[in-house]
């Protein structure tokens, strides 16, 4: 005899909600939602980018934009513009006097629909543009069951090609065997680390290049983990790096002052790296003597180094990192200044 299956559950219907409803007007109401840590959160899961708020409403050229925030992985520019409508040629014109004001920036336009052309607009820049400039289009919607309040969700309607123009330009270098063969092996070497970090790893690592360096996520933007391998001795690195100079100025004497207890913690002394002019990447590191990444052999060795240290850095430096507060706190509000690093 065949088992009775038990009955379904009943089950809700999905009801649509008018935008209005929750946000009567997109400066008062959908942009300081949407600025809100979990919202944020919200967005970024959507389009693969840890957000990290700079300002709302901030003044880029001769526009001002809704949200303004950084990735954290990149420390690259992240510009937000709202519709609670249909989009329009003039949001279009704001977002690409933005692109053309920032070296390396995500916009992402999110609107309540999207028309076919602007649509077919945006699939294009993605095509057409510096791969250093990537274009997101997003529609919003509100959904309930029965009475529970609703429920946002974005919809990508359009989005960047997959590979940025610099992974692009590795792996063509790749193919056709044009990279030489230190650039070869740093590409392995690199490659040989984040497969020995296990899954998930402890630091979300970015991409391998065929470069001196790796950079990890430090979970803040203008902060970086860094592991570094060298050509010219036998040395390998660790550290944490403030690739911001405004960041820098206000948040490396709040680390210094703490530096004595920092090292205690660690169980052992960092070289700290003091701002000077012009100098974008401030670090606190820590190196290994004898260690030649030419060495294939010695790589084990080399990589749970390197892999001990990041972690005793993460350990040490993440509570301190997120309790930083917030930049606009320590600095005076201003226009953001497009030359700015």
């Amino acid at each position: 005899m065949t088992a009775t299956e038990p009955p379904a559950p009943p089950l809700g219907r999905l009801q649509h909600v008018d935008l209005r409803t929750a946000w009567i007007s997109e400066a008062g109401g959908f942009t300081p939602w949407l600025a809100r840590e979990e919202n944020l959160a919200l967005l970024g899961g959507t389009i693969g980018t840890d957000l990290e708020l700079e300002t709302q409403e901030q003044s880029v050229g001769p526009f001002r934009a809704d949200i303004l925030c950084k990735d954290i992985a990149t420390n690259h520019w992240v510009l937000i513009e709202n519709q609670l409508e249909r989009t329009d040629h003039i949001h279009l014109g704001q977002l690409l006097t933005y692109a053309a004001g920032l070296d390396a920036v995500t916009i992402v336009w999110i609107a309540a629909k999207f028309t076919d052309e602007h649509r077919a607009a945006l699939d294009w820049l993605n095509e057409k543009t510096s791969e250093s400039v990537n274009f997101f289009g997003l529609e919003i919607e509100l959904w309930r069951i029965a009475d529970s309040p609703p429920a946002p969700k974005f919809n990508i309607v359009s989005k960047p090609n997959d590979w940025s123009a610099t992974i692009a330009q590795t792996a063509r270098g790749i193919e056709s065997g044009t990279l030489t063969p230190t650039r070869e092996l740093q590409q392995a070497y690199w490659q040989a680390f984040v497969e020995s970090l296990g899954q998930p790893p402890f630091l979300r690592p970015q991409s391998v290049f065929p470069q001196d360096r790796l950079f990890l996520s430090a979970g803040r933007a203008g902060f970086e983990y860094m592991a570094r391998v060298t050509s010219r001795a036998t040395w390998i690195q660790v550290a944490l790096s403030i690739n911001d100079l405004k960041r820098e100025a206000a948040w490396f004497p709040v680390l210094l002052a703490d530096r004595e207890r920092i090292d205690e913690e660690l169980g052992y002394t960092l070289d700290w790296d003091h701002p000077r002019d012009g100098y974008k990447e401030n670090r606190m590191a820590i190196r290994l003597a004898g260690a030649d990444f030419h060495d294939r052999a010695d790589w084990p060795r080399q990589h749970e180094w390197l892999r001990v240290h990041l972690e005793k850095l993460h350990r040490v430096f993440d509570p301190r990192l997120q309790a930083l507060p917030p930049l606009s706190a320590m600095t005076s509000q201003r226009p953001l200044d497009m030359d700015a690093p």
